[in-house]
């Protein structure tokens, strides 16, 4: 998968996330964007139960 960085700095700067300004943005490093992008697009898996995964 080829991530084009300046397509998806226009795409946050055009529409910032809640909490950052378009300055914030153009001001992200590439990685420190990437990872915004990953975590604003990851699917949260809430399976903990499934697995026996309990805290008491």
């Amino acid at each position: 998968m080829s991530i084009n960085i300046e397509e998806l700095r226009k795409k946050y700067i055009d529409n910032p996330p809640e909490g950052l300004t378009s300055e914030d943005i153009r001001s992200m490093s590439d990685d420190d964007l990437l990872d915004m992008d990953y975590f604003m697009n990851e699917e949260l898996d809430d399976d903990f139960g499934e697995e026996g995964f309990y805290i008491f």
